[in-house]
């Protein structure tokens, strides 16, 4: 078998491999998704953002702050939240004060994490609000904003599969 040959097989071995499964495994998803039947109407519970408008996550006042710091350590840190703002020299670093920096980081993690109460909770430290809570350069993300949430990762799988293949065509060409 000439190496032209194998370099197809093998690519097509590849194609089918992981364009195919992926397909069908999708089609069998969509199929069951179509049997289940939808009995409401009603936005998704939890989710206030569409029921009464645009709401963020705020910190409360009150609170103690030793919880207060251990909400906002666990939102800055394994809560994922982006508290660069919140850094010295950042857009919201002032007012310097932990209810202002807990406020922040709260709003990203509740509008990265779908707008559901249950995102804006952090021990009982936190509380929904309709009113912005951005101030001078200081704006906090709201739904829809580009700071509210990260894109699905299956925005990318599909171009980040044709690059794969493309890889591994190339290293196949170079390898014969």
């Amino acid at each position: 078998m000439t190496k032209v040959a194998l370099v197809f097989k093998s690519s097509l071995l590849l194609m089918t491999c992981c364009f195919l499964v992926p397909t069908m495994e999708t089609s069998v998803q969509n199929k069951a998704d179509a049997a289940i039947p939808v009995t409401t109407l009603s936005p998704p519970e939890g989710n206030t953002t569409f029921l009464d408008g645009t709401t963020w996550c705020v910190a409360l006042a009150g609170v103690s702050q030793i919880d207060l710091q251990n909400a906002l350590d666990w939102a800055c840190g394994m809560g994922m939240s982006d508290c660069g703002a919140i850094q010295e020299g950042g857009k919201c670093y002032e007012p310097d004060t932990l209810l202002s920096h807990a406020s922040y980081a709260f709003n990203n993690y509740y509008q990265q994490n779908g707008n559901s109460d249950i995102a804006c909770n952090f021990g009982g430290t936190a509380t929904l609000t309709k009113n912005n809570p951005s101030y001078g350069k200081c704006l906090y993300a709201a739904p829809g904003s580009d700071r509210s949430a990260t894109p699905p990762l299956s925005k990318y799988k599909s171009s980040f599969l044709w690059w794969e293949i493309v890889g591994i065509l190339l290293l196949l060409y170079k390898g014969s």
